[in-house]
C-alpha cells in the first residue's frame, strides 16, 4: 500500500477484529458452517472472511457527524437536510462523473427493497425478471418472496479466467421468456466484476431492442480496485437514463450496514413519481436521522474522499495476495475481482482430487479459524465466497494458515 495515504495505518492492523467481540458485530459472533468449529489455539485469533461487512474502523468523519448529532437532545420528525442532497450529488459528480439533480434522488429502507419497489413499479407480479448468475442471494431470497420468476442467464469465463456477460444468451432468455425488467449488478457480486463501456452498450442494446427496465445495484460502486473505474450504468446512453432505477448506499463503503438506508437515482419523473408511491404504501420508508448525518459525515468532505482512496488500495492487496494463494493451487478456479471486496472461488476439481466435499472444506477453514461462507447459494457448486475488507495483517495471516494447514 501507499504509506503515503492519510488512513494507511487505520487498514494495516489486526487488533481491530477481536474487538469487535460483544459490538453487535454477526461477523465475528457467528459461525455460519452447520457444525463446525473452530480449535482451541486459533479461538484467540478468529478472521471473520464471510458476512459481506468491513473488520475496518469506519471513517472517522461519520463518528464525528454521528456523535455531534446524538449530543443534541431531540430526535423526533425532521426532514433531510440540504446537506444531504448536496453530499450525494457530490459523490455522485466526484466518483462517478455523474450529474445528479436534487429532484431524481430517492430513499429506501435498504437497497433489496428499492429493488422490489422498483420491480413493482416495472411489472406486475408473477412477471419473469432476468438476472446473471452466480446471483446474489440477497436477490434470490427477495424477488421469489414477492412473487417473481427469475430466469438466468450464466456469466461465462473467458481464456483469461474473466467472468463475461453471454450476451447471445441473454438475448434468446429474455426473447423466449419475454422478459421486460432485469435486476442488473454493478460491480457484480458475486463475480467481481467492473463492467467495461463496450459491455454495458451491448447489455444495454439488448434491453432497448426488448424494452427491458433497468433495476440496478450499485452498492458496490466504491469497491473499486485500483486501476478501474465504475461506470454507472444508468449514464449509458439517453435510453438508459431514461429507463434504469439505481440505488446506491454507504453501507458496503463505509461499513455502515448497521444504519439501514440507501438512496435511488431515478431521472425519468414518471418511474420516480411511481416508485415515490409504491415505496409510500408500506408507511415506513423514511429514513433514520443519525443514518442522514452519517451520510453527510461520509460524503461532504474531503476526509471521506481519502478514506475511501485507502480502503481501495487495502482490499486491492488483500484480493491480489489470496488471488495469488488460490491460483498456485491446482483445481482452484477463481477469477480476479476488480471490485468489491469479496473474492469467489471453485474447487470442483480440487475437491475431486482430494476425495473431499465442499462441507469437509469449508469445516477444515472454519477449524483453523477462517470463517469464510458457503457460495453454493449464490448458485454455483462446491464454491466458496471470501471477505477481503479485513487488515492487511489478518490477510498476511489467513494467506499463511490456507497454505499451510487448510489447502
Amino acid at each position: 500500500m501507499n504509506k503515503d495515504l492519510k488512513y494507511y495505518d487505520l487498514f494495516q492492523h489486526a487488533s481491530f477484529i477481536n474487538e469487535r467481540h460483544g459490538m453487535d458485530a454477526m461477523a465475528v459472533d457467528r459461525i455460519p458452517i452447520p457444525d463446525a468449529e473452530v480449535d482451541e489455539e486459533w479461538k484467540d485469533y478468529i478472521i471473520p472472511t464471510w458476512v459481506a461487512d468491513q473488520s475496518f474502523k469506519t471513517c472517522p468523519a461519520i463518528q464525528d457527524a454521528v456523535i455531534a448529532r446524538a449530543k443534541h437532545p431531540a430526535f423526533g420528525y425532521y426532514a433531510p437536510r440540504p446537506e444531504y442532497y448536496e453530499g450525494i450529488i457530490r459523490w455522485q459528480k466526484n466518483q462517478y462523473d455523474s450529474d445528479v439533480k436534487q429532484e431524481d434522488i430517492v430513499y429506501a429502507n435498504g437497497l433489496l427493497g428499492g429493488v422490489i419497489a422498483a420491480l413493482n413499479v416495472f411489472c406486475e407480479k408473477g412477471a419473469k425478471v432476468l438476472l446473471h448468475a452466480p446471483t446474489y442471494i440477497g436477490f434470490t431470497g427477495c424477488i421469489h418472496n414477492n412473487g417473481y420468476e427469475i430466469v438466468h442467464s450464466w456469466l461465462k469465463k473467458d481464456e483469461n479466467g474473466i467472468w463475461r456477460m453471454d450476451f447471445e444468451d441473454m438475448e434468446k432468455v429474455i426473447a423466449e421468456n419475454n422478459i421486460h425488467a432485469t435486476v442488473f449488478c454493478a460491480p457484480h457480486n458475486p463475480c467481481g466484476r467492473v463492467w467495461t463501456k463496450e459491455e454495458l452498450d451491448k447489455a444495454y442494446a439488448i434491453f432497448e431492442k426488448y424494452d427491458v427496465k433497468v433495476v440496478c445495484d450499485q452498492i458496490w460502486a466504491d469497491c473499486i480496485h485500483v486501476g478501474y473505474k465504475q461506470l454507472p450504468p444508468e449514464n449509458t446512453n439517453a435510453w438508459a437514463r431514461e429507463n434504469t432505477i439505481s440505488f446506491y448506499a454507504p453501507s458496503k463503503t463505509f461499513n455502515l450496514a448497521g444504519f439501514v438506508g440507501s438512496y435511488g437515482i431515478i431521472r425519468n419523473k414518471y418511474w420516480r413519481d411511481r416508485w415515490n408511491k409504491e415505496a409510500s404504501l408500506s408507511h415506513f420508508n423514511d429514513m433514520n436521522v443519525l443514518w442522514m448525518h452519517a451520510m453527510i459525515g461520509a460524503y461532504s468532505g474531503e476526509d471521506g474522499y481519502e478514506w475511501v482512496k485507502s480502503f481501495q488500495e487495502a482490499i486491492t492487496e488483500n484480493s491480489e495476495e489470496i488471488y495469488n494463494v488460490l491460483t498456485s493451487i491446482p483445481g482452484i478456479e477463481v477469477s480476479k475481482p476488480e471490485g468489491t471486496f469479496m473474492i469467489y472461488a471453485q474447487f470442483d476439481k480440487y475437491l475431486e482430487e482430494k476425495g473431499m466435499t465442499i462441507e469437509e472444506l469449508q469445516k477444515k477453514g472454519v477449524k483453523y479459524g477462517v470463517i469464510w461462507q458457503d457460495g453454493r447459494p449464490f448458485h454455483a457448486p462446491n464454491s466458496i465466497r471470501m471477505n477481503m475488507a479485513i487488515p492487511v495483517e489478518a490477510c498476511h495471516e489467513m494467506a499463511r494458515r490456507l497454505k499451510e494447514y487448510i489447502l
